[in-house]
This record gives C-alpha cells, structure tokens and sequence, in this order.
C-alpha cells in the first residue's frame, strides 16, 4: 500500500473484508458507546449544556483538555473528572471491536488483519 495514511477500515474495504457501509455502521456502533467528557458530566447532573459549550470554546483557544479545563475552572472536582474519565474507558469500544460486535469479521480475522496493517510502512513526511 502506497498511501500516505490510511486507516484500518479503508485498509480491510481494499483487501474485500468490508464495505464501506460495513465502515458506516461500525463507526455508528463506536459513536453509540463512545462517549465523550461532556456527554458523561451532563447524564450525571453534574454539569448543564451551558457550562459544557464554556469549556468547548475554552478547549477551541488553548487545546487542553475537557477536563483539565473543567477542574480548572470549577466545574468538576479532580474525583468527577476521573470518575468521568473512568467511564470513558470502560464503554469505549476500538473500530475492529465494533466490526467483530456487529459480525462482520471473527475475531481471528481482526487480529490477523490488524498484525499485518501494523506492518505497513508509512512514508514520513516533512
């Protein structure tokens, strides 16, 4: 493969595993369990929509992150965040989770495929 960059979905479509609707509906699956600070912080109460766009915007100008913004600023303590961030890991669900979930590829193809994407060379850029 001679791309510059190329994901892993793009990676199986190429090889025929998938479609790119297969690629649609796993990044659907993903979006579903994926969920981000903000969303977890406004289904816990503990933050309004308001104080999330705040953040959002703050995140926009100085690119740290949600929840160092939001601790810094009073909106969450440092236990929320980690519980917050805790959460995050436990529903998060990688791209080739979200294919072998929805059936369409087994587990032993993932991991065959993932092995070989991994070896691919990408050409380093200036």
């Amino acid at each position: 493969m001679s791309a510059r960059y190329l994901l892993f979905g793009q990676y199986l479509r190429r090889k025929g595993l998938i479609t790119f609707e297969d690629i649609f509906r796993a990044r659907i699956l993903q979006k579903q369990h994926n969920h981000k600070i903000g969303e977890l912080a406004l289904k816990k109460g503990w933050m309004s929509p308001d104080d999330i766009e705040k953040i959002l915007i703050i995140q926009e100008e100085t690119l740290e992150k949600f929840g160092e913004i939001a601790v810094k600023n009073g909106y969450l303590s440092d236990r929320q965040r980690e519980e917050l961030l805790d959460d995050q890991k436990e529903e998060y669900l990688f791209f080739g989770e979200a294919l072998v979930k929805l059936g369409l590829v087994t587990e032993t193809q993932l991991i065959e495929n993932l092995k070989e994407f991994n070896k691919i060379k990408i050409p380093k850029t200036l």
